[in-house]
């Protein structure tokens, strides 16, 4: 298997459009780092170019110490899984797993073990004479991932692999990936837009926008850690509540206006906040740091929020309340059960614990 290395990388198209934007990136042997970003943020470009399927305007790609920047994608010994499978419908699932080895000319006493023990980590050797159209779609990206798996490649790259899957099929996947890295022991790389796939699935996670890498780190320094405000909003499901407001000095005590209501701060919080007195910023409190006042009786008054309940969502185990402060939208992940109604009043209490806070025109985290 092999380390990965960007160095400076760009993708320049026609018409000075940048796709990718300086990226460094340092993939280590056998380590799955997952791309997560919206649609349009360069994620399956750099994907792409780290396979060969792309050319790269500036800098330099590294796979196993050796620079590829001019290396064909057949002669840089990844392999690569694709979002719409690409299988060969008239062909057997044995004949689309072995077609590449066939290419280059491997006995087929070689082909036939690796293909057997692919179909076996995979558990798809009852389907080994079926054509794709036969197979579901769970089946058939098993297929395709088996195809990269018997090439016994450096690294392998996945492009949202799972998105044409049903909900359900998505989570089985995730788990028979995860498990494949695992047993193969083997550098992966995933691009996906669904942060819940990067968050259960990678060692690390490399958060893009607009071509910019915006935060490298493990899913859960990047939940609890976020670098700016784009990444927290980005991960965790439901999103982070955001609130616009100044933080205000009243003599010993550091609080949060939002307008409609203010909260105390405290701790380092508090230290560190009383710098930005009377600026204008942003605080972030996530779903599960808002619950009902009720279901914490000894909660500090200077942490409560007054609202208005517009939408209750019942999820079996949790329940979502939508609210509004008159100004502000939020989300409370609460007990299952609350029996708060559509236009009831609420009053909740904001963790001030786990609060971030954001601010400047970059909008970095200020804590």
């Amino acid at each position: 298997m092999a380390k990965v290395v960007l160095e400076n990388v760009y993708k320049i198209y026609p018409g000075d459009v940048t796709a990718v934007h300086d990226a460094n990136l340092e993939i280590q042997d056998q380590e799955f780092v997952v791309l997560v970003g919206p649609s349009g943020c360069g994620k399956s470009t750099t994907l792409r170019m780290v396979a060969g399927l792309e050319d790269i305007s500036k800098g330099s790609i590294y796979i196993d110490g050796k620079k590829v920047n001019d290396i064909p994608p057949k002669d840089r010994d990844i392999a690569m899984v694709f979002q719409n499978y690409a299988l060969y419908p008239h062909m057997s699932v044995y004949n689309n797993m072995a077609f590449g080895l066939k290419l280059r000319k491997y006995p087929k006493a070689e082909i036939h073990k690796r293909v057997m023990e692919a179909a076996e980590i995979l558990g798809i050797t009852d389907y080994l004479e079926r054509k794709p159209k036969a197979l579901s779609g769970g089946q058939r990206q098993r297929v395709a991932v088996g195809r990269a798996i018997v090439r016994k490649p450096k690294a392998f790259l996945f492009d949202e692999p799972l998105s044409n899957l049903d909900a359900k099929m998505r989570v089985q996947m995730r788990a028979e990936i995860s498990k494949l890295h695992n047993s193969l022991k083997s550098t992966m790389i995933y691009v996906t837009h669904d942060q819940i796939e990067a968050m259960t699935m990678g060692d690390r996670i490399v958060v893009m926008k607009d071509g910019w890498i915006h935060q490298v780190d493990t899913p859960l320094n990047i939940y609890n850690h976020p670098a700016n405000q784009f990444v927290a909003g980005f991960i965790g499901s439901p999103p982070m509540n955001f609130f616009k407001g100044r933080i205000v000095r009243k003599g010993n005590t550091v609080v949060f206006d939002e307008g409609k209501f203010s909260v105390a701060l405290s701790g380092q919080a508090a230290e560190k906040m009383a710098a930005h007195d009377g600026q204008p910023i942003t605080m972030g409190v996530r779903p599960e740091n808002v619950d009902e006042r009720s279901a914490s009786p000894g909660a500090d008054p200077a942490h409560v929020v007054k609202a208005t309940v517009e939408v209750v969502e019942m999820m079996g185990s949790e329940v979502y309340l939508y609210a509004t402060t008159g100004q502000t939208s939020f989300t409370a992940r609460v007990d299952p059960s609350c029996r708060k109604q559509i236009g009831d009043s609420v009053e909740v209490v904001l963790d001030m614990g786990k609060a971030h806070f954001f601010g400047g025109t970059d909008e970095k985290s200020l804590l």
